[in-house]
């Protein structure tokens, strides 16, 4: 498609037809255009099976908005994701990374991503958050439904509604019993200075507790298995750890956490290489092609921990670019470099068996990663 076709327009499994955006210049330049809006609603994600209340709750947060709304919903998080203030959770990071590959260490049947790539992205989050650790499991299950949902004939209408009603519920202990997390911040923010609207208030919960943890599981997961097919890499990046940032960077763009950007409509008539998209038509940017783009990066299909430059697009580009990159570069940093200490054999169960990938358009990591640890 990307030689052919690159812009090409294909249906969605519940019908919607969008625009496929394949080439890199073409993404990048549509991820910088103004007139390809964020504001879609649920057009795509429910198409209109969720009551207006639930979509009301769930839908306008900063993913969803485009202009002065945006950048007053970035800004009141942003505070939070500066490079100093990341650099602070260091610690806290490398303590729980720790732990969590102390309990691998004596689990019968170890997985790396049940037993690493999800639960440190989720424990951070939560924990910048204020959300209590005893749900973190809830958080699992109500995410992959509402992920693998999108898009297609099987949204689950009643998981995200009680993901909701429990963002609502969550709202409402902080309000009474504030700390000093960002979820309390934020309604402050709504309470004290009427910045947040109360949907927006729940919308930017929601999609903090599934952006701040899902693309980072699968950074972890899918790297680990890069690793695990690849004894020479990890030998040499348990040797040098100053290669693992630019090793990090190569797992971002081969087998990028995100697919596709999030999705945008055409505000008014305009081209987009060589295409004429209508007003009111539906874009989907695809980012993992964008990063496999054969224009950009030399021997695009083949794997290069020491590939440079390296101006890949998995955290996307423009005014969305992904707010959480740094954190989520943080964790697969100390997360890489602690694995590759502690479990020096580790590899993968059965080499032979096919990777198990996560259903649905919305995140590409893997749902188990069975390993044997030769300790």
């Amino acid at each position: 498609m990307r030689e052919e076709r690159p812009l090409f327009q294909v249906e969605l499994p519940n019908g919607v037809p969008l625009w496929l955006v394949t080439r890199y210049a073409d993404c990048r330049a549509g991820l910088g255009d103004a007139r390809l809006s964020n504001r879609i609603g649920t057009r795509i994600v429910a198409k209109d099976v969720l009551p207006a209340e639930i979509r009301a709750s769930m839908g306008t947060h900063m993913l969803r908005v485009d202009g002065t709304d945006h950048t007053r919903l970035r800004r009141l998080v942003s505070s939070v994701f500066t490079a100093k203030r990341i650099e602070r959770l260091r610690p806290m990071i490398e303590q729980m990374t720790s732990d969590l590959l102390d309990k691998m260490a004596v689990q019968e049947h170890p997985d790396a991503i049940r037993d690493l790539a999800y639960p440190l992205p989720m424990q951070v989050i939560c924990e910048l958050l204020g959300v209590p650790v005893t749900d973190h499991e809830r958080f699992r299950t109500w995410s992959n439904a509402y992920l693998a949902g999108v898009g297609t004939q099987n949204f689950p209408v009643d998981v995200v509604t009680e993901f909701v009603h429990y963002v609502r519920d969550l709202v409402e202990q902080k309000r009474a019993e504030p700390d000093d997390k960002l979820l309390s911040a934020m309604i402050s923010a709504r309470d004290d200075e009427d910045r947040l609207a109360e949907n927006e208030l729940t919308s930017m919960c929601f999609l903090l507790i599934i952006a701040g943890y899902e693309t980072t599981v699968n950074l972890l997961g899918n790297g680990t298995a890069l690793l695990l097919a690849d004894p020479a890499l990890a030998e040499g990046l348990r040797a040098d750890h100053e290669a693992i940032p630019g090793a990090v960077e190569e797992f971002l763009r081969f087998e990028s956490p995100v697919p596709g950007a999030s999705f945008r409509v055409a505000t008014e008539r305009l081209e987009l290489g060589g295409q004429v998209i209508e007003e009111g038509e539906l874009v989907l940017i695809s980012l993992l092609s964008a990063n496999r783009d054969e224009r950009v990066f030399t021997d695009s299909m083949t794997f290069d921990a020491e590939r440079s430059p390296n101006q890949h697009m998995a955290f996307g580009y423009g005014m969305h670019y992904c707010l959480g990159a740094p954190l989520a570069r943080l964790e697969a940093h100390i997360a890489f470099r602690q694995l590759l200490e502690r479990f020096p054999k580790m590899e993968r169960l059965d080499p032979s068996a096919d990777l198990k990938w996560r259903p649905g358009l919305v995140m590409r990591g893997l749902t188990e990663l069975p390993v044997k640890l030769n300790q």
